[in-house]
């Protein structure tokens, strides 16, 4: 049967547009739902140019309220009835509350190779620290903050002389490349992780 993705982003969705363009002929899913926290993700013009349904729920306008935007984002997924939730650049933490819902359901997508720089400037981090290789992960989310079973690694070089837009711009097509071949395992009812070289 195929799986039903609902993909939420916060920006220009390019993980997302690698997610939905993978996602035809024998693909076991299909886009359902394209959810975005900014009414002004550029993310949201992709989708609907790739003709599947957008929604919006502002954070804004749920300012110190986490349960409430929650609760916002929880009916906005109801409605679509994904079987699962791919987070590509969605830059909002969500609380166990939130993700024990969608237990075994929800993946994300984080520049780095995981357990190494949970959150953010993971690639800064990774030139700070002086290692030789960087990378992406897929992993399934949990309550801690990029910290569920990794299911997909790939990694770059890093080079003398690489700065955090370098590694950022080497990172991003191996997320694109990554994150479908995830998606794909996954949603067959596989959870044996990718790694790319």
């Amino acid at each position: 049967m195929t799986k039903r993705v609902a993909i939420l982003i916060s920006g220009g969705g390019s993980n997302m547009v690698a997610l939905a363009e993978a996602m035809t002929g024998d693909f076991p899913a299909r886009p359902c739902l394209v959810l975005s926290n900014r009414p002004d993700a550029g993310g949201l013009t992709k989708a609907a140019d790739l003709g599947i349904p957008t929604a919006v729920v502002d954070h804004r306008d749920h300012k110190g309220d986490r349960p409430g935007f929650e609760a916002a984002l929880q009916v906005a997924l109801l409605a679509a009835q994904p079987d699962i939730i791919c987070l590509a650049g969605f830059m909002r933490i969500l609380t166990p509350d939130f993700t024990d819902l969608w237990a075994g359901r929800m993946l994300n997508i984080h520049p780095s190779l995981l357990p190494k720089y949970k959150g953010l400037d993971t690639h800064q981090r990774a030139l700070d620290a002086g290692d030789a290789e960087h990378g992406c992960t897929v992993h399934e989310v949990t309550g801690e903050l990029d910290g569920g079973p990794v299911l997909g690694q790939a990694r770059v070089t890093i080079e003398p002389g690489d700065t955090a837009a370098t590694l950022a711009a080497k990172v991003l097509p191996c997320e694109h490349q990554l994150y479908p071949q995830v998606l794909r395992r996954f949603a067959s009812g596989d959870r044996t992780p990718v790694f790319l070289p």
